[in-house]
């Protein structure tokens, strides 16, 4: 698939944390200008709604890196919220075999930033489990802050899409009854990346193939338009009962084909590369490593 032309990224060169646009030959370094129009980051280049800006202050110019000198950072490295939602697709409500129909309303949960890495960056198998799994998914970060949000008006709220491999230890979520966010926050267990994509057409969520290979192998298939909650209604219901504000992350769900569902289960193992890929949006592209001793 080829790559979309508006990639924006945050990375790591040279010594130092940078922004700019990656290209099919390399990676245009755009921080010094940025800096001095958006103090506050990338964050503050998406409330003032400013990712097309971005992407004309590097048209016309020539990498500064090769995409082999940098390193991918997640997109956002302070959002205020990254919420996550379970059980999306419907094959994957199937999985767990209990009888129960579709849900009616979304599972929800909360991540931390620290516990994912960018592109390229190896997820971190810790020594107290060794039930590392991945999930695909497709990512939207809000530009328009608000409250209440009617549906209709939900893509009015997105100003970027990415992709995320939300990693889960599985064992780790079904230490209690309700709560999966002990299995689910991991320090670096899970990636979003490798860029930003400004959203600015409903084609880019509407109906979009969405895939994840573990060492080749395709584990994960299936297309956004069979997702039980929409993008749409996602962003209404979360901001039912709170703010979404620029820069919040929502992780919309995973397709069957994780690891757990294998029998037996297929976890991770250091030496592993996870692809997740989605139309429109690129490669999120992630190792596997041990956590070494502290």
């Amino acid at each position: 698939m080829s790559n979309p032309s508006a990639r924006i990224a945050r990375f790591r060169a040279a010594g130092r944390d940078r922004l700019g646009l990656v290209t099919d030959t390399g990676v245009i370094d755009l921080t010094d200008e940025l800096a001095t129009r958006f103090p506050g980051g990338m964050r503050e280049i998406i409330e003032r709604g400013a990712l097309g800006e971005v992407v004309t202050a590097g048209q016309g110019r020539s990498p500064d890196f090769g995409e082999n000198e940098v390193e991918y950072l997640i997109p956002i490295g302070d959002p205020e919220k990254i919420i996550c939602i379970g059980v999306n697709y419907p094959d994957r409500n199937e999985e767990y075999k209990d009888g129960q129909a579709a849900p009616t309303k979304p599972s929800l949960f909360i991540r931390f930033p620290r516990s994912f890495v960018g592109h390229g960056a190896n997820l971190v198998r810790p020594p107290e489990s060794e039930q590392l799994d991945y999930e695909g998914e497709v990512v939207v970060v809000i530009g328009k802050p608000g409250r209440r949000i009617a549906r209709e008006s939900a893509y009015e709220h997105i100003a970027a899409v990415t992709l995320a491999n939300e990693g889960t230890i599985r064992d780790w979520v079904r230490h209690a009854k309700f709560n999966v966010t002990q299995g689910k926050n991991w320090d670096h267990s899970g990636a979003i990346g490798p860029w930003l994509v400004p959203f600015t057409d409903a084609a880019q969520l509407d109906d979009i193939a969405l895939t994840t290979r573990v060492n080749g192998e395709l584990r994960q298939q299936d297309r956004t338009r069979r997702m039980v909650f929409d993008f749409r209604y996602i962003v209404s219901y979360v901001s039912t009962f709170t703010t979404l504000v620029p820069g919040d992350v929502l992780i919309c769900g995973t397709p069957t084909g994780a690891g757990a569902r294998f029998d037996p289960p297929i976890w991770l193992k250091p030496g592993d590369t996870i692809e997740v890929e989605a139309e429109g949006i690129g490669r999120l592209v992630n190792g596997v490593e041990d956590e070494t001793a502290r």
